[in-house]
């Protein structure tokens, strides 16, 4: 692919950002390839080397915030005649609710997302409190002339449980938070207006 043509097909695909922002992508990645071709490299090459249409769409999405492309979303493209206006003042009791109820599904969504990690915690903290308990009804027994090795015993389990059970915490962190990040890197190339090219 020559340079021409990865930069027109880079500027179509990211027609949803600000046209500001395309004109800054566009030059930014112009100047890349100059500089590689520069370093001797042909201009097929240089684009190989940068990663191709596919990478840089990924690259943007992961650094455009979202709220810039809401932003540019419900922008509107040109002003809004009178009856358009109208129009949206009156559906105004139907679009709304259904925004809100959009709104509320996508929180429900990247909630449920994290239930397995809230979960997980909840488990640590329980057997953090069992071990703690164990402990502290050992060292009552103890206060009190008794010497019932069970309590120490569940605090040593517990205890060990927890530090186990750590390692489950750290995983479903992490890869709740990966499959997180995955989700919203294609939502934010979607709103981009990236298409995937072959």
């Amino acid at each position: 692919m020559k340079k021409n043509e990865f930069l027109s097909q880079l500027r179509e695909s990211l027609r949803g950002l600000p046209e500001s922002d395309i004109d800054e992508r566009v030059s930014f990645y112009s100047e890349m390839i100059d500089d590689r071709v520069e370093e001797g490299l042909s201009e097929e090459e240089a684009i190989e080397d940068i990663g191709g249409i596919d990478k840089v769409l990924e690259q943007i999405s992961v650094e455009t915030p979202i709220s810039r492309l809401v932003k540019e979303r419900i922008k509107p493209k040109r002003r809004l005649t009178g009856f358009e206006i109208v129009l949206i003042i009156i559906g105004f009791p139907l679009w709304f609710p259904l925004l809100i109820v959009f709104g509320v599904l996508l929180l429900v969504f990247f909630i449920l997302l994290w239930v397995l990690v809230i979960v997980t915690y909840s488990v640590e903290f329980s057997l953090i409190a069992t071990s703690l308990a164990g402990f502290a009804r050992f060292a009552i027994e103890m206060s009190h002339g008794g010497f019932y090795y069970g309590y120490i015993g569940i605090g040593i389990a517990g205890f060990g449980l927890a530090c186990l059970f750590l390692i489950a915490c750290s995983y479903a962190t992490k890869g709740t938070a990966k499959l997180t990040k995955t989700i919203l890197v294609k939502i934010k190339r979607k709103m981009i207006g990236g298409k995937k090219n072959a």
